[in-house]
């Protein structure tokens, strides 16, 4: 019962809450196309291990989260950043266009077809370890790359429309990063995620932070920011452990 449920909060307004002011020019990297699509590219092509990220509904121009792919990438990998939305993110003002219609044409399985070639292209560069962290909408689709045996390790921040049955598939080290308001992945929920993982993984949940707080949070902010760059480092000491 746990899945359908989350498909109906999908609707709800965590998902959609806080929109970033997106940037095509944010960022350190570069754009270009990738594995069929666009993506936005950081770190040098000499690393040793490549990171996979993941956007939520908002698509890869969120400043957030090209800042995050320029720390990763400044740790040592090699990072890309899937244009999963094909120039269409969802927006919150488009009342035409609820989340619900919107995700018609942006299913997470659609994701997950086009995420195969991003990964195949990101091998055939010389990268024979890759991991994948996704938020909220692609966590989903990181969860279907683990089930696969696509990825290395897996990182789940605010996770949308991943059920237990999807966790107890998973074949990649996984960590799991919830907020204790969250309506789409409740902390209940999530607890039982770790009961059911057959691969090293936890999940942490972070007090006070609501749905999307990795990503959608007022860089101005220092009480936003903290829990936020927290998250940040427990992903990328996941990586360093995994990912090499």
């Amino acid at each position: 019962m746990q899945a359908p449920r989350q498909k109906i909060e999908m609707a709800g307004p965590q998902c959609c809450d806080n929109p970033p002011t997106l940037n095509p020019n944010s960022g350190e990297g570069k754009v270009e196309e990738f594995g069929g699509l666009l993506r936005y590219i950081t770190g040098s092509s000499d690393s040793k291990a490549a990171i996979l990220l993941v956007s939520d509904v908002f698509g890869f121009e969120a400043p957030n989260l090209r800042k995050l792919a320029d720390k990763i990438a400044a740790a040592g990998y090699y990072v890309v950043v899937p244009e999963f939305m094909h120039g269409d993110p969802y927006d919150p003002d488009n009342t035409e266009r609820p989340i619900m219609v919107w995700i018609k044409d942006h299913g997470v399985d659609k994701g997950f077809e086009e995420a195969k070639p991003i990964v195949s292209t990101i091998k055939s560069k010389g990268f024979s370890t890759i991991g994948a962290a996704g938020f909220c909408w692609g966590a989903k689709v990181v969860v279907e790359l683990a089930k696969a045996s696509y990825i290395q390790a897996a990182v789940l921040c605010h996770p949308s429309l991943v059920s237990i049955d999807d966790i107890k598939e998973v074949k990649a080290p996984i960590a799991v990063l919830g907020a204790e308001i969250d309506r789409n992945s409740p902390p209940e929920l999530l607890k039982q995620y770790e009961g059911v993982l057959s691969v090293e993984g936890y999940v942490k949940i972070f007090p006070g932070v609501a749905h999307g707080w990795t990503m959608r949070y007022d860089p101005a902010d220092k009480k936003a920011v903290e829990p936020a760059e927290e998250a940040h480092q427990d992903m990328l000491d996941w990586f360093v452990k995994f990912v090499k």
